[in-house]
């Protein structure tokens, strides 16, 4: 049985798109998805793991639409998200006779999505593409607004390309065989919404915060809505990050190079953001444009969340060397996203080194 669905367009334009979200949507794919082919073919890529639950759901409500579709496997993983596994999907597109015209759906992580979504962009210079995304992170964050990248050893998502989706698929259902330790993550991304956008969301995850580790359908199905909804907006209004879209990196600068000095897939991509924004927030105090009891909130949220709260000792320099390379820095200046208050974030580009070599400390 499926619930209801809630869907929230993301206006671009003639790019704009729907997100649909609810519990049970998968069986309904080829019929919620159907106005989103160009043509009645598909080329799935996804991973064994996600194979192994949902493929052939998804394929089979796919054919049951008119849909015919092929798959391909890639591996498992943050370090695997490469050029190399990136030019292996674009070969197997061409040995297949994958057309322009065929639509490239992502069936997984974040993983998948950035690196099928890239390929879409690339592949006979830019073909259509189809967002399911299965795990949290993923739902509430990498399968909306059209970022699509691969990791560089010397920095995370360094080599990529704006491409929209034509649809998202969001089946709350797929988080019920997540580990933990993926719903965790996720959460680190629903929580960042709340602490950039919106005090009353941060308010309700404060008082639901049991319900979405509970894995509650509601909970989840709001949570996630929510979160594509402050999406969205954002996403409208700065498609290609040359202002406001910035605000959604908060924790990002610091947790990018968690991820890239740690090795890419030592830490989950949440969980370095969630270290990430305790770290800003800190930075913010220090400044003093946020309250030290807003901190407390933001670190007693991200802990209630079973997330790291405290960055690993990288050492100030190193540090540094890794945050110079982010893609936040503009004429030779590392722009941060810091907080005024719970629900207001800005991006700043007057940080003393001298206070930030402190933190970093």
């Amino acid at each position: 049985m499926t619930t209801g669905v809630r869907t929230i367009d993301v206006a671009l334009g003639e790019r704009s798109y729907p997100i649909h979200i609810g519990a049970g949507l998968l069986p309904r794919a080829g019929e919620l998805l159907a106005s989103a082919f160009a043509r009645p073919r598909a080329m799935v890529v996804t991973n064994p793991v996600v194979a192994a639950q949902y493929l052939e759901p998804l394929r089979s409500s796919l054919r049951g639409a008119g849909i015919e579709s092929d798959a391909m496997l890639i591996p498992d993983g943050e370090a695997y998200k490469t050029l190399a596994t990136l030019d292996d999907v674009l070969t197997r597109l061409l040995q297949s006779k994958a057309e322009r015209s065929t639509t490239l759906v992502a069936l997984g992580g974040g993983v998948v999505g950035d690196l099928a979504g890239f390929a879409a962009a690339v592949y006979q210079r830019g073909m259509p593409f189809i967002q399911v995304p299965t795990t949290l992170l993923a739902q509430v964050d990498s399968s909306v607004g059209g970022k699509t990248a691969v990791n560089h050893p010397l920095g995370k998502n360094m080599i990529g390309a704006f491409h929209q989706p034509r649809a998202v698929l969001i089946d709350t259902r797929c988080l019920r065989t997540l580990p933990e330790r993926e719903v965790a993550a996720g959460l680190a991304e629903v929580i960042k919404y709340g602490a950039i956008r919106d005090a009353e969301f941060f308010s309700w995850l404060e008082a639901n915060l049991d319900r979405l580790v509970a894995r509650d359908d509601d909970a989840l199905a709001y949570a996630i809505g929510e979160s594509c909804r402050i999406k969205a907006e954002i996403v409208a209004q700065d498609e290609r990050e040359t202002g406001e879209r910035a605000l959604l990196n908060f924790g990002h600068t610091f947790g990018h190079a968690i991820e890239a000095g740690l090795g890419y897939g030592v830490w989950l991509h949440g969980e370095a953001v969630a270290a990430g924004m305790v770290m800003a927030a800190r930075t913010s105090a220090r400044l003093g444009t946020l309250r030290e009891a807003d901190v407390t909130r933001l670190s007693a949220l991200l802990e209630r969340a079973r997330l790291p709260v405290v960055a690993p000792a990288l050492g100030a320099d190193r540090w540094l060397e890794l945050m110079g390379r982010d893609k936040k820095v503009e004429g030779g200046t590392l722009r941060f996203v810091l907080l005024d208050a719970i629900g207001q974030a800005r991006v700043r580009a007057d940080v003393p080194v001298t206070g930030l070599s402190d933190l970093l400390r």
